[in-house]
C-alpha cells in the first residue's frame, strides 16, 4: 500500500461520489488496458450504488480489449458525439482515470473543462495539471488500476485511528471489477515484467483472483488474439525495420502508413512491438515510431499539419527515457515507459531522434 495520507485522500473521493447521480467517466485517447480497466472498474462500482454511469472515450480502443465486462457500453466520442453530449449535459460528476492533462483526451478536454460539476482525477503519470477538484496522483504506482483497487479497498474502511489497517481483504469486489482491474495491472506492467516489483502488487493480484479474475483467460484474451497480419508485421519490424545503435544499446523501429496498410493494420496491432527489442541482452533502450493521420482538432492546433507520428519509449533498469520523450517529443511518462508525438513527416521525426538520442541515452 501507499502511504496513509494518500489513501486518506482516496477516501475523500467517496464524498464526491456519494451525492452524485449522473456520473461520466473519461479516459485518454487510444485507450489501453489500464485506461479501460480503471474506467470500467469505476463504472461497475458506481452502477452498483444504483447511480447512472457512462464511460466516454475519445476514440476506439483495440479489439483485444472489447471482451472486457462493460466494454460494450463504452461510447466513442468521435463517432457517438450526440449521445455522449446528452450524458455530459446531465452529468453531476466527472471522473478522469489514467490521464492527468486535458490535452490527453483531445476534443473532449475542452468539453470537460466547460462543465461546472465536480471533477475527480485518478492517475499514475508524472506532472499532473491542476484541472480537477480532487486528485489522486501517485506516479510510483504500477498502474491506475492499482490506485482504483486501493480506492475500492478504502470505501468501507473505518478511519478511526492513525493505525487504521486498510482492509484489502474486506473490499467486496465483483468478478467484473476484479477482471478489468487485473487486465489493467497486467497490461501496464508488460505482464508483470516491469514496474511491478513491490510485494503489495501480488497481494492485490491474489485478491483479484480470489474475487473471480481468471488470469489465464485474461492473458489469452489480450495477448493471443492477434491476426496473422499482425504476426507478419512483427516479423517485418524486427527483421527489416529495426535499426540498432550499438554504442548506446538502442533499437529504433519506425513504420510509415504505407507499410502499415501493407499488413492491413488495425488499432492495437502495434501494441507491444516496442518491448520486443529489449529481449536482446545487448539492447537497453527501444523506440518505436508509427505514422498516423492527425485529427482535425490536432491539425487546427498544429498549423494544419496532416501527419502525426506516435512514439513509444521503453528501457530497462536505471535508464530513464521519460525526459527524452518530454523534452524532444512533447511527451512524457514513467522512467522506463514513456510516449511522445511529433507533427510532421516521418523522416523528420527520425532525424530528430538521430540528432538527440546521444544526449539522453546512456552508453553503459
Amino acid at each position: 500500500m501507499h502511504d496513509f495520507n494518500k489513501l486518506l485522500h482516496m477516501t475523500n473521493i467517496h464524498t464526491f461520489i456519494q451525492p452524485a447521480q449522473h456520473v461520466v467517466l473519461l479516459t485518454h485517447q487510444s485507450p489501453d488496458g489500464d485506461a479501460m480497466g480503471s474506467s470500467l472498474a469505476m463504472y461497475h462500482y458506481i452502477k452498483s450504488l444504483g447511480k447512472e454511469a457512462h464511460v466516454i472515450v475519445p476514440n476506439a480502443f483495440p479489439e483485444f480489449l472489447a471482451w472486457m465486462p462493460g466494454a460494450d457500453s463504452v461510447l466513442l466520442y468521435d463517432s457517438q458525439k450526440a449521445q455522449a453530449d446528452t450524458y455530459f449535459e446531465a452529468a453531476d460528476l466527472v471522473i478522469c482515470t489514467d490521464f492527468n492533462d486535458p490535452k490527453r483526451i483531445g476534443p473532449l478536454g475542452d468539453k470537460m473543462l466547460m462543465l461546472t460539476c465536480p471533477k475527480l482525477m485518478i492517475d499514475h503519470h508524472l506532472h499532473p495539471t491542476n484541472f480537477a477538484d480532487a486528485m489522486v496522483s501517485i506516479p510510483e504506482a504500477s498502474s491506475t488500476c492499482e490506485l482504483v483497487y486501493e480506492f475500492l479497498s478504502t470505501v468501507n474502511c473505518q478511519l478511526s485511528t492513525a493505525n487504521c489497517q486498510l482492509p484489502t481483504a474486506n473490499c467486496q469486489l465483483s468478478t467484473e471489477i476484479a477482471t478489468v482491474l487485473y487486465t489493467g495491472l497486467m497490461t501496464d506492467t508488460g505482464n508483470f515484467s516491469y514496474n511491478s516489483n513491490r510485494p503489495q502488487i501480488y497481494g492485490m493480484i491474489a485478491q483479484l483472483i480470489a474475487a473471480g479474475a481468471d488470469k489465464d483467460a485474461i492473458y489469452n484474451a489480450v495477448f493471443n488474439q492477434y491476426s496473422v497480419d499482425r504476426v507478419k508485421l512483427v516479423g517485418y519490424c524486427l527483421y527489416q525495420k529495426m535499426r540498432v545503435f550499438p554504442e548506446h544499446h538502442t533499437a529504433l523501429i519506425y513504420l510509415s502508413r504505407k507499410e502499415l496498410y501493407r499488413f492491413n493494420f488495425q488499432k492495437g496491432d502495434a501494441e507491444g512491438i516496442v518491448n520486443m527489442p529489449l529481449q536482446s541482452k545487448d539492447i537497453h533502450y527501444s523506440v518505436f515510431m508509427r505514422e498516423d493521420k492527425a485529427t482535425p482538432d490536432e491539425m487546427a492546433k498544429n498549423g494544419g499539419i496532416k501527419t502525426k507520428i506516435k512514439l513509444s519509449f521503453r528501457s530497462q533498469g536505471n535508464r530513464p527515457v521519460n525526459v527524452f520523450a518530454q523534452e524532444i517529443f512533447a511527451g512524457g511518462g514513467h522512467a522506463n515507459a514513456a510516449g511522445g508525438e511529433f507533427y510532421g513527416p516521418l523522416p523528420e521525426a527520425v532525424q530528430r531522434f538521430l540528432d538527440n538520442y546521444t544526449k539522453y541515452l546512456k552508453t553503459d
